[in-house]
């Protein structure tokens, strides 16, 4: 079969791989499509401390199970599509002995500290598999970006009536923005980009800022009558998105952090104690997050399909690669298509 992966910085090459053989508990799963993630971009970039070179890329993944092991259940069969759930879980660490298996001390996600699915045959544990016949290729690639979304949303208990700001508009804070609307919030999205915006609007955000054109801090204001959102995901990684949200957030408000700041971040920490704040990192997802995007897309009220600006074949997965590189701000998910 053949492999795509990244070599050095900035290199790529397509290499033949044996087509995995599966034990008794896994599953081959045939690749139909699969997207290119934040963290692929950072392995392209020399950016990603957490991956060895050569590395096959790739966990944003759809496809068809091909073949069975003894051991996997009887409806798991052959012909289904699925969408995998790429970490993996020791069931030793304190975070998996408090059922927080997303957050394993000792996690090994699928392309980035293990080799990924930029292959066209996988195989799987199946306990892993997402089952659903009801989506589409296109929708079953974008469930395990949204999950990270859907998770931090979670980890801010976000319902009915909050207020919720969501900093960063790009894949994973789309997917916030979508959790939060279908728990009922009041949703405001911010993002430089305005075709991002736009796109938050389908999703379910009622309220748009370009931070760099408008005064963030006077909307916020004036939607929230003065108190700050009640719940701030940070979906960027940058140290004044960091700050801003601690200062933006309502008293006795949640400040759930998903990106990496790069660089060391200087708080007023008086703003901590001063507003009572619960302060959460959110990472990865839960089984149950996949199973919460999952429903949310089976009601098809949100238009997940048109957040791809681009498929691209296998073959010219180096040079889409490459493309969204050098022009990150104009695109929110680039996909392979495996049928292309």
């Amino acid at each position: 079969m053949r492999s795509f992966r990244i070599t050095a910085p900035g290199k790529y090459e397509f290499t033949e791989q044996p087509v995995p053989v599966i034990a008794p508990d896994e599953v081959l799963l045939r690749i139909k499509m699969l997207g290119f993630c934040g963290s692929d971009l950072n392995t392209w970039r020399g950016l990603n401390p957490m991956v060895q070179y050569p590395r096959i890329i790739g966990h944003e993944i759809s496809g068809i199970i091909e073949k069975t092991g003894a051991g996997v259940p009887a409806h798991i069969k052959a012909g289904l599509k699925a969408t995998v759930v790429p970490y993996t879980t020791c069931g030793q660490c304190p975070s998996c002995k408090k059922g927080r298996t997303n957050a394993c001390r000792n996690n090994k996600t699928l392309g980035v500290q293990r080799d990924g699915a930029f292959s066209e045959y996988l195989a799987v544990p199946w306990e892993k598999l997402i089952l659903n016949d009801k989506l589409s290729h296109s929708q079953l690639v974008l469930v395990e970006p949204l999950s990270v979304g859907f998770h931090a949303v979670s980890r801010g208990k976000v319902g009915p009536g909050d207020t919720v700001l969501v900093l960063g508009c790009g894949m994973i804070g789309m997917g916030a923005v979508m959790a939060a609307a279908a728990r009922g919030a009041r949703v405001i999205a911010a993002d430089i980009a305005p075709q991002k915006l736009e796109q938050a609007k389908a999703m379910g955000a009622g309220y748009l800022i370009r931070p760099d054109r408008q005064d963030m801090h006077a909307i916020l204001e004036e939607i929230t009558g003065g108190n700050g959102p009640d719940v701030v995901i940070e979906a960027i990684g940058l140290p004044q998105t960091f700050v801003q949200a601690v200062e933006e957030v309502a008293f006795s408000g949640t400040v759930v952090y998903i990106g990496y700041a790069k660089e060391p971040v200087t708080y007023q920490s008086k703003l901590f104690v001063q507003k009572e704040l619960d302060i959460r990192g959110s990472r990865n997802a839960l089984t149950e997050d996949f199973t919460e995007v999952v429903k949310v897309l089976e009601k098809g009220e949100m238009p997940v399909t048109t957040l791809i600006t681009k498929k691209v074949p296998f073959a010219k997965a180096g040079e889409a690669l490459k493309e969204w590189s050098d022009n990150p701000r104009s695109i929110t998910k680039l996909v392979v298509d495996m049928e292309l």
